[in-house]
């Protein structure tokens, strides 16, 4: 193992750490709410997991701490193409947050510092460990057909929970306001988002693949 790769290890396993963290303080700080609330601490642990946001610095959490204890030698959870993946939905998390939620909601105190490290300290940690860290040059032109996946089910998902428990986890899918139409054509302006950072980074890994002996 190299230097770089030592310390890219080191890397991911301060974020993995970090984001891990945040992900258990915000499940704790849901069920209590939840519970003042008078419903049941696996209401809470449902409700909290339900959000992209916790979902995916879950997933950050999981890659990055297979990235740090295995290397480049842990299957794959750590392949580039995996760990470009998961860059693109924490990234997204990141921007959708800055461009529509901010300050939706009143916090301070612990609240708020879990949901800026969620939101803002993880995604750009993530991102620049993806730049620096992850090996270049493997990624195909087709991978972001298979990244879709995991946006594709969300957007399921968080339209069934809405139906389900009647109310919308996000303000520009929710149904009640915007009906189906609204939702669904802000769901694929977001899927196709999506779509166009995994051809954006797929270009830029090729552009930062290292030359070919000749």
């Amino acid at each position: 193992m190299t230097g770089n790769q030592r310390l890219g290890c080191v890397v991911a396993g301060v974020i993995a750490l970090i984001a891990g963290s945040a992900v258990l303080l915000q499940v704790l700080l849901g069920v209590e709410t939840v519970q003042a609330q008078g419903r049941s601490a696996l209401d809470g642990i449902i409700l909290v997991f339900s959000y992209f946001t916790v979902l995916t610095n879950t997933l950050v959490t999981i890659v990055a701490g297979a990235s740090a204890l295995l290397g480049e030698r842990g299957g794959f959870l750590s392949r580039p193409g995996t760990r470009a993946a998961v860059a693109i939905y924490i990234f997204v998390v990141g921007v959708i947050f800055a461009a529509l939620l901010t300050g939706l909601r009143p916090m301070s105190g612990l609240t708020l510092a879990v949901d800026n490290v969620l939101h803002r300290i993880v995604p750009v940690l993530f991102v620049l460990y993806w730049l620096v860290f992850v090996p270049k040059g493997q990624l195909r032109w087709r991978d972001p057909i298979a990244w879709m996946l995991y946006p594709l089910l969300y957007v399921a998902y968080s339209l069934l929970y809405g139906a389900l428990a009647g109310r919308y986890l996000y303000p520009f899918a929710d149904v009640t306001v915007l009906g189906y139409g609204g939702a669904l054509a802000n769901s694929l302006v977001i899927l196709a988002g999506f779509l166009g950072l995994g051809l954006i980074v797929v270009a830029i890994d090729r552009a930062l693949a290292p030359a070919k002996p000749a």
